[in-house]
Parts: C-alpha cells; sequence; structure tokens
C-alpha cells in the first residue's frame, strides 16, 4: 500500500497518514480546524514488513483503509 504522510502546522509532531493524494475536503472539519495547514511530507510503500519508528503499521493501514486517515499524535512525555 502507498501511503502519504503529512505533517500539521498547528500541532508539533503530528502527522496524519492517507493512502492517495489528500483532498482536505474530504476530511472532517473538526480534524481540519485541529491540524491547521497541513505539509507533504513523504510517500512511504508500506507492506508487512515495513517498521515505523513510534506506530504499529498494522494499525495504521487498518485505520487508514477503514476512516481514510490515520493521525500520530505526539509521543506522551511522562
Amino acid at each position: 500500500m502507498q501511503l502519504e504522510i503529512y505533517k500539521s502546522s498547528k500541532k508539533d509532531q503530528t502527522y496524519l497518514y492517507v493512502n492517495k493524494p489528500l483532498d482536505q475536503d474530504e476530511l472532517p472539519e473538526a480534524l481540519i480546524n485541529i491540524l491547521g495547514d497541513l505539509s507533504f511530507v513523504m510517500e512511504l510503500e508500506v507492506t508487512a514488513d515495513t517498521k515505523l519508528i513510534s506506530e504499529d503499521i498494522n494499525e495504521v493501514v487498518s485505520h487508514v483503509l477503514e476512516k481514510g486517515f490515520y493521525l500520530q499524535l505526539p509521543p506522551k512525555v511522562f
């Protein structure tokens, strides 16, 4: 699966994964209000063997297929 990753202009370390070119009109308005403008970061070909640093690839792909996107939030600091 091909994923595109976009960075939020409002929320530090917050990324949006989609499986097609981003059309912000297709995203929920509340999400756009939270994220602000989105900047393209990279395109990534993912397989079952793909490893992401802070996210589970199976969870990312599952969310993208079911909801159309996956939102990566900043890591929690304890």
